[in-house]
């Protein structure tokens, strides 16, 4: 049976979000779909935690991810099945919550800062303990990692 390699990618970001530690990257799963080429497929989720609309799946055909100005890092995770991809794991990680909105402008501060609760919006106050914010890259390892490993990944060392 056919299969493909999978991988973590991380990539630079344009702008670092100031609500968290340094250095930050944009963080994907990579299928490598050609080994000619090193062409394949990106899972991700896009978008951003300020807008209503929060961040988004996608999953996109791409180039060999070196292949890219902003490329940071690749890191195996392991194989999956050639057959029925990439409609099984766009199946699997549509169903995987996308980050919501978590950051609004706070009018008060006159900048855009992690809230409390959107409805009704309410702002941290100084030194408050605040939820980790959930973007790409805890998206990736905490969830879309986790629910392949139950079905469509399979660690290389275990084939």
């Amino acid at each position: 049976m056919a299969q493909y390699p999978v991988y973590l990618i991380r990539s630079h970001l344009a702008i670092q979000d100031p609500d968290l530690p340094s250095p930050r990257y944009h963080t994907t799963i990579f299928v490598e779909t050609d080994t000619i080429t090193g062409a394949g497929h990106i899972h991700e989720v896009d978008g951003d935690i300020t807008s209503p609309e929060g961040m988004h799946y996608q999953s996109k055909p791409a180039a060999s991810p070196e292949s890219t100005e902003t490329f940071f890092s690749r890191t195996a995770l392991g194989l999956t099945n050639a057959a029925g991809y990439p409609q099984t794991w766009d199946k699997v990680l549509r169903a995987v919550p996308a980050p919501p909105q978590q950051k609004a402008f706070n009018i008060k501060r006159m900048r855009t800062e992690p809230f409390k609760s959107l409805s009704p919006l309410e702002f941290y106050e100084d030194g408050e303990e605040r939820r980790p914010l959930i973007k790409c890259a805890e998206w990736v390892v905490d969830k879309a990692i986790p629910v392949l490993k139950a079905g469509c990944l399979q660690d290389s060392l275990s084939l």
